[in-house]
């Protein structure tokens, strides 16, 4: 049966179901990840249910950690499934072991804080990954562009001329900026509330501490929020949805401050 506008989803339909952004559904096009039945005249992409279900496995292995590129290969069955599941398992069970070592070795940091003895300066660093960090960068070239070259590289400058006190209150001041979100996503403040919108101006402010994000940037650092497992289990271990939330309120900000 030929897809039809009875049988078809629009790109506003289909990411309000799945809970992403129409940008992410775009993008997945543009990689050849997720294609849509038909363009219609307007110019809007439509999917039928085998491209709904597509988008349910890709989401799925997402929540998993794989990589864009891997989902695509396994999906259209050009590397053994399986195979790659255990090469993931893998990866993720020397994670949870790197995740261990880099919580002891801010527990030592603390018990040095607090009287105890020494601690090696190496062992403080225990733990860190300039691998995941490389991954991470590599993400965001894909999601945007070679162009974005330049703004991890002048992150990486103003990282390197901030004092250790200077980045504890950095990650002070965004444990502050998750608490007051999550207080008001607890009280359904909506998002574009002016209250929600000025702990979002406070969210832009420490965001430019590392680079200048215009509109279009940081409304797609919202996204990634969203998109990418690792910092939506992050957000989401802090308060179920609270991911998706700072998203919907950096994207009012966009519009509304930076556009």
């Amino acid at each position: 049966m030929s897809i039809t506008e009875e049988t078809a989803w629009s790109i506003q339909e289909v990411a309000r179901l799945a809970g992403v952004s129409s940008r992410t559904l775009r993008h997945y096009d543009d990689l050849g990840l997720l294609t849509p039945s038909y363009v219609g005249g307007n110019g809007y992409r439509y999917y039928g249910r085998e491209e709904l279900h597509r988008l349910q496995e890709v989401l799925v292995l997402r929540e998993l950690g794989l990589p864009l590129d891997a989902i695509g290969r396994l999906l259209d069955g050009t590397v053994d499934r399986v195979g790659v599941l255990r090469e993931h398992r893998a990866a993720l069970l020397a994670e949870r072991d790197r995740l261990t070592r880099l919580a002891d070795a801010v527990g030592r940091a603390i018990d040095e804080k607090e009287g105890g003895a020494p601690v090696d300066p190496a062992e403080l660093f225990d733990g860190f990954d300039p691998e995941k960090q490389k991954q991470y960068e590599a993400d965001l070239v894909d999601r945007y562009g070679p162009q974005v070259h330049d703004r991890i590289d002048e992150s990486w400058r103003r990282v390197g001329r901030m004092s250790k006190e200077q980045a504890a209150k950095v990650a002070a001041d965004l444990a502050e900026r998750d608490a007051e979100y999550a207080a008001l996503l607890d009280a359904g403040v909506p998002a574009e509330d002016p209250r929600v919108q000025a702990v979002t101006a406070r969210h832009y402010a420490w965001v430019d501490q590392f680079w200048t994000p215009d509109a279009e940037a940081f409304a797609g650092l919202g996204d990634l929020y969203v998109d990418h497992p690792d910092f939506k289990k992050r957000y989401d271990d802090i308060r179920p949805g609270l991911a998706e939330y700072v998203r919907d309120a950096m994207a009012v900000y966009a519009v509304e401050q930076l556009a």
